[in-house]
C-alpha cells in the first residue's frame, strides 16, 4: 500500500484500483483546473458545503450528501459561501465491486454524476463504513485490503438502497444558477461566434463579472469552456459519424481547417484523423442534452 506523507494521507490499496482520503479545510478553496481520471469518484460531505461543477453545470453538496461521478468525467470543485469544510473522497475501480454492483447504467441515468441526500439514519451508517475503511488502512492488520472492499460494498450497497437520491443538486445561492443558465447558454450557442460581451449583454450582467464569477466556480475560462464543448462535440462526430473533417469542424464552430486541428490535438493529444481511427474499437461517446 502507498500513501501520502502528509496531514491528509491518501491510503492506496489494490495495486493503485482504490484510494481513500479524510481531509479538513479551513478557508476558500478551488481546483486550479477543472480534472477527469479514470477512476470513479466517492465524495462524501461530513461538514460544510463544497460547490461542483460536473456535466456542465453547478451542483451544490451539502453536510450528509454524497455525489458520485464516473471515469473520465471533467469536473472540478470549489468553495461556497460557507469555506470551511471536511469530507472523505474514495476513488475506485468499479471492477472492484460485485457484478451486480458494477454497471455504470446502474448510477448513472439522465446525468453524468449522482447526488445522494441520505437520511440521518443512513448519514450515521455511511460515516461509520467510511471511518472503518480509514482505520484498517492505518493499522493495516493482515487481510486489511480485503476487508476494505468488503466495508466499501457495504457502503454501495447502502447506496442503492436509499431512495434520497438528486439529478440536479440543491442550492440556495442564485449565482450558481446563474453560471449553470450561461453553460446552457454556451452548449445551446457554440457553433456561433460567442463573445464574452454578447453573453454577460444576454444575461444583464457585465463581461467582468461573467468572467470572474465562470472561472470561480467552473474552473474554466470563458473562451475555453467554448472550444471545451466544441472539441467535445466534435469528438462525438468524429466517433460517429462518416462526415469529412472539414464538414465536422465547421459544423462545430471553427471557420478554418487548420485551426480545428491545431486546437483538437491541444485538447486531446490526437489529431482529428488519430482519434477517429481509435475510436473505431470504442463505444460511441454518449448523446447529452
Amino acid at each position: 500500500m502507498n500513501n501520502v506523507s502528509s496531514p491528509n494521507p491518501k491510503f492506496h490499496i489494490a495495486d493503485n484500483r482504490f484510494n481513500i482520503q479524510h481531509m479538513k479545510r479551513k478557508g476558500v478553496t478551488a481546483m486550479p483546473r477543472p480534472h477527469s481520471h479514470a477512476l470513479t469518484e466517492l465524495y462524501y460531505l461530513t461538514e460544510g458545503e463544497r460547490v461542483y461543477f460536473v456535466d456542465d453545470r453547478v451542483v451544490t453538496v451539502h453536510k450528509g450528501e454524497l455525489i458520485l461521478i464516473p471515469g473520465s468525467e471533467l469536473h472540478a470543485t470549489a468553495s461556497s459561501e460557507i469555506a470551511e469544510f471536511e469530507r472523505i473522497l474514495i476513488n475506485y475501480d468499479p471492477d472492484l465491486l460485485p457484478l451486480s454492483l458494477k454497471s455504470e447504467a446502474l448510477w448513472f441515468h439522465i446525468r453524468r454524476y449522482r447526488l445522494f441526500r441520505l437520511t440521518l439514519r443512513e448519514q450515521d451508517e455511511a460515516e461509520s463504513l467510511l471511518n472503518r475503511m480509514l482505520e484498517e488502512c492505518r493499522l493495516q492488520r493482515p487481510y486489511y485490503e480485503t476487508a476494505v472492499v468488503t466495508l466499501f460494498t457495504e457502503l454501495m450497497i447502502l447506496l442503492q438502497r436509499s431512495g434520497n437520491t438528486s439529478q440536479t443538486g440543491g442550492t440556495k445561492h442564485p449565482l450558481h444558477h446563474l453560471v449553470t443558465d450561461v453553460a446552457a447558454y454556451i452548449r445551446g450557442h457554440y457553433r456561433e461566434a460567442l463573445t464574452l460581451e454578447e453573453t454577460a449583454g444576454h444575461f444583464f450582467i457585465s463581461p467582468s463579472y461573467l468572467s470572474r464569477v465562470f472561472h470561480r466556480l467552473t474552473g474554466f475560462h470563458f473562451r475555453e469552456y467554448i472550444v471545451h464543448i466544441r472539441v467535445r462535440e466534435a469528438e462525438r462526430m468524429l466517433a460517429g459519424s462518416a462526415a469529412k473533417i472539414q464538414e465536422i469542424a465547421s459544423a462545430v464552430g471553427f471557420e478554418h481547417l487548420s485551426h480545428f486541428n491545431k486546437t483538437f490535438k491541444k485538447s486531446t493529444g490526437r489529431t482529428p484523423l488519430q482519434y477517429r481511427k481509435e475510436a473505431k474499437n470504442k463505444p460511441l461517446p454518449e448523446i447529452r442534452e
